[in-house]
């Protein structure tokens, strides 16, 4: 027996995962703050969005390199 997609989703919740991770289907996690920071992403204006975009890849292409080069 399978709980409903309500229930299902009460308990995703519950444990701080996706529906896909408890049912085993899921690749890869995410965690739960970085999808609400997504979802608030989502609703930024579009110019915003895009000056956090640039922001989140200069940071993220720094993080890389220093990465590479201490290796």
């Amino acid at each position: 027996m399978s709980p409903s997609v309500e229930v299902a989703k009460k308990i995703a919740d519950a444990l701080e995962v996706s529906l896909d991770y408890l049912a085993g289907e899921a690749a890869r996690t995410v965690d739960k703050q970085i999808m609400k920071l997504i979802q608030d992403i989502e609703e930024l204006e579009p110019s915003i969005r895009e000056q956090l975009f640039f922001l989140a890849n200069a940071v993220i292409s720094d993080s890389k390199t220093k990465k590479a080069y201490t290796l």
